[in-house]
Formats: C-alpha cells, sequence, structure tokens
C-alpha cells in the first residue's frame, strides 16, 4: 500500500509541477488565480512548479528506495493532509462559490493523506510481526 501511494503521489505531482514549472499559467488558470506581476508569476512558477515537482520526485525515491518509504509516507500525511485541512477550512470559510478545481483537490489530497494513514499502519504492522 505504502509504495503504491508514494508511486500514485509521485508521479501525479511531478508531471504537474513539470507542468506548472513551463508554464504557470497552467495552475493560475485551474484555480482561477491572477497573477498581476512578475513576484506572482515568480511564486505561482516556485510552488506550483519548483516545489511540486521537488516533492513529486522525493515520492518516487521513497517509493523506490525502502529505507525512504516511511519518510514519504509521513511527509504525504503531514504535509498533504494540512494540506486538505486548510484548503477545507478555508473552503467552508468563504462566501463565494467554489469551482471543481477546489473540490477535486480536497478530494485528492483527503484520499493521498487516508492512503498514507493506510501504508504507514500496514508498515507497523509488518514491522511488528516480523
Amino acid at each position: 500500500m505504502g509504495k503504491f501511494v508514494l508511486y500514485l503521489a509521485g508521479a501525479t505531482f511531478t508531471a504537474y509541477g513539470l507542468a506548472c514549472l513551463s508554464s504557470p499559467d497552467i495552475a493560475a488558470g485551474a484555480a482561477s488565480l491572477s497573477m498581476q506581476n512578475a513576484d506572482a508569476v515568480a511564486e505561482i512558477g516556485a510552488m506550483y512548479g519548483g516545489f511540486q515537482t521537488g516533492f513529486g520526485l522525493f515520492c518516487l525515491l521513497a517509493a523506490w528506495q525502502p529505507d525512504y518509504r516511511r519518510a514519504g509516507l509521513w511527509a504525504l500525511l503531514l504535509g498533504i493532509g494540512l494540506l486538505a485541512v486548510g484548503r477545507s477550512y478555508h473552503a467552508v470559510m468563504t462566501n463565494g462559490e467554489l469551482s471543481a478545481y477546489t473540490y477535486g483537490a480536497i478530494a485528492f489530497e483527503s484520499l493521498i493523506t487516508l492512503l498514507a494513514a493506510l501504508g504507514l499502519r500496514a508498515r507497523k504492522a509488518d514491522t511488528s510481526t516480523s
């Protein structure tokens, strides 16, 4: 389970990150964000492009290298889990209408978080029976 979720998350974050690294307009358009100046373009390119690519590559490395698997699952559980919590909280607190982008992101982040928790639980069960 852990290896699967790391490959899934790694492939998803790396692919989306590389796309946004080459064109920050992809992320801005999907989330209906307005980039008003060069700082905004650099920020969107860095967070959606650079960070997501790096995080995705780390997840792929963790899936491939058993020694990093636990750390990768914890990174998914905490990082993506709190991303889901923050997005969900602000989605509930906002007065505006949300798009399919936000609902899709919450669903994906929640699923990845759940799978990471199950992967960690399975790893714990494997080590306690050995």
